[in-house]
């Protein structure tokens, strides 16, 4: 009986022995899975944030190309053909080069 109790103890001891390994190694699979998945959307954020930079930029760039649009109508806008203006020619050149520049619409604009 001695004899049959140890040999039990010694199958016990070796079956135990591997017992927690397989889920050892499953929790650190899973965990390194999910750790990873973390790290994807860190870096899928950070590579939106030089997008999102530009696309600032551009609008402002927009923006301020639509205000420069504006003001150089305004300024041909300002310029009157009077009789003094006709007869002088440099001033016609002027009015005339600045005519030619205007643009039909404010191209920046969205309207």
């Amino acid at each position: 009986m001695r004899r049959f109790w140890s040999v039990l103890a010694a199958l016990a001891t070796l079956s135990l022995t591997n017992c927690g390994y397989n889920a050892i190694q499953t929790n650190d699979e899973q965990s390194s899975r999910s750790w990873s998945e973390v790290v994807n959307q860190y870096q899928r954020r950070a590579d939106l944030v030089p997008n999102l930079v530009n696309s600032v930029k551009g609008f402002a760039h927009r923006k301020k190309m639509c205000c420069w649009g504006h003001q150089r109508r305004a300024k041909v806008g300002s310029i009157q053909a009077t009789p003094e203006v006709l007869n002088d020619p440099a001033a016609f050149q002027k009015f005339t080069a600045a005519r030619a520049n205007s643009p039909a619409r404010c191209r920046a604009c969205w309207s």
